[in-house]
């Protein structure tokens, strides 16, 4: 898209405008005639107009954009400047991701090397003026500073977990010893919401002792 080549003479009533806009019914055009109507009728002010496209806030027509209704929340339009900004100033950023910090000096010397000797140093310092004038009205924080995602909406955080089935010799259990160490860990309540499917095999007989010890194992484990 490259950098914005529409700049202002002078900033000193970028922020007076931009608060009459937010104060104003948008209009269907933004035309020098409503900026008039705004009160604001010098030349150095119409350059705003070329400023509202660059940033996203009106259209090559100079219809208002959705951006444009954005900013007009009080509440938001310090975020919705920066993302303008950020994309409009798209190379700027790419250079340095904080170029939102930098002094004028240090913009000016960036758009030097972006521009590749295209505008005067008269233009690259109107331009550099324009875009601290502009981040000062916005709120980088807030678009930079990424909440951390949500989870899947399947990812309910009840995650179940299976433990693997387990095998009882049945001489063992004949033998009425304690279950191995092994099966001591096995749960006796579900924890933090975490549900254990537990799966034994039972040993092939036909003696009822052995099932009786089996479960008498159980008892004394499990709870």
């Amino acid at each position: 898209m490259g950098l914005p080549t529409a700049y202002l003479t002078s900033s000193k009533n970028l922020p007076a405008i931009l608060e009459a806009i937010q104060q104003a019914k948008a209009p269907e055009r933004f035309t020098v005639r409503f900026l008039q109507s705004l009160e604001f009728k010098t030349s150095s002010d119409r350059l705003v107009i070329g400023v509202l496209k660059a940033i996203g806030f009106l259209d090559d027509q100079g219809k208002p954009t959705s951006r444009y209704f954005q900013y007009l929340d009080k509440d938001n339009s310090r975020t919705v400047m920066a993302e303008g900004i950020r994309e409009a100033y798209k190379e700027l950023f790419d250079v340095n991701i904080n170029a939102q910090k930098l002094s004028k000096v240090e913009v000016a010397n960036k758009l030097k090397t972006l521009t590749q000797g295209q505008h005067s140093e008269s233009v690259i310092e109107k331009m550099a003026t324009t875009f601290s004038s502009l981040c000062k009205l916005a709120d980088f924080d807030s678009v930079l500073n990424h909440p951390v995602s949500q989870r899947d909406d399947d990812d309910d955080g009840d995650d179940e977990v299976v433990d693997p089935p387990f095998e009882i010799d049945s001489n063992e259990v004949a033998s009425t010893q304690p279950l191995p160490k092994a099966s001591r860990r096995l749960p006796k309540l579900a924890v933090s919401g975490l549900h254990y499917n537990i799966q034994i095999i039972l040993p092939e007989s036909r003696d009822p002792a052995v099932y009786d010890a089996l479960f008498r194992s159980l008892r004394e484990h499990l709870g």
